[in-house]
């Protein structure tokens, strides 16, 4: 896969401002960034299309899948079966858009194992206090699954303290702040798919001015 097209691989504890940092990504540069489109086992929610949310796939299919090493990573949530496929990041990328993806804990280290070359951001929220603060804050789940996140929070922020585990680390204390920073982390990345279309044109203006001098040439010449 080519370096300049390099895929971002995104993670952080619900909670973090991940999801927002990445819709406030997509409005802004809807040309240049998009996500992978999932497999996955669970059955489509209505308004759902297979191939725009999920690729809707049965158990039989994503083990075939699995056996045939098609997944980039893949896990297992409330029972069903999730996964990225490299077919369907390669699809973005040929698109010329730079794939997205966001993955938990266990998805960056089965990611870190391939050849995909992808360029791994973490979005670290100030603190664990303030992290359990934000999700209460929201009032859509239990004291019980509140602690589940908390704790899986925790997993993924002892992950990110080990040296090398993310080529970046934002601490999204402030969103606007934090959505700075990661524009200036992807800028370069981005830049090179403009400048890489920059090239294409002016290739084809160059040979069609050598097409047109040719012809002047030949004319002056007869």
């Amino acid at each position: 896969m080519s370096a300049q097209l390099r895929p971002i691989v995104m993670s952080g504890p619900s909670g973090s401002g991940k999801s927002t940092l990445l819709q406030r990504l997509f409005e802004e540069f809807p040309n240049n960034f998009a996500f992978s489109v999932s497999h996955t086992t669970r059955s489509p929610r209505p308004g759902e299309t297979h191939g725009k949310e999920y690729f809707f796939v049965s158990r039989e299919e994503f083990e075939t899948m699995i056996k045939n090493k098609e997944f980039l990573e893949h896990a297992v949530f409330s029972g069903n079966r999730y996964g990225t496929s490299m077919k369907s990041v390669e699809s973005l990328q040929k698109s010329g858009k730079i794939c997205i993806l966001d993955v938990e804990i266990n998805g960056v280290k089965s990611i870190k194992k391939t050849n995909l070359n992808a360029v791994f951001i973490f979005i670290r929220p100030p603190s664990l206090e303030l992290l359990g603060k934000r999700l209460r804050d929201r009032g859509t789940e239990s004291e019980e699954k509140v602690q589940q996140r908390l704790n899986t929070a925790q997993e993924a922020l002892d992950y990110a303290d080990q040296p090398g585990s993310y080529d970046h680390i934002i601490i999204n204390d402030d969103l606007d702040t934090a959505y700075t920073e990661l524009k200036n982390i992807l800028a370069p990345i981005s830049l090179s798919i403009n400048l890489n279309q920059f090239i294409i044109v002016q290739k084809f203006l160059m040979d069609c001015r050598q097409i047109s001098l040719t012809e002047y040439e030949l004319e002056s010449f007869y």
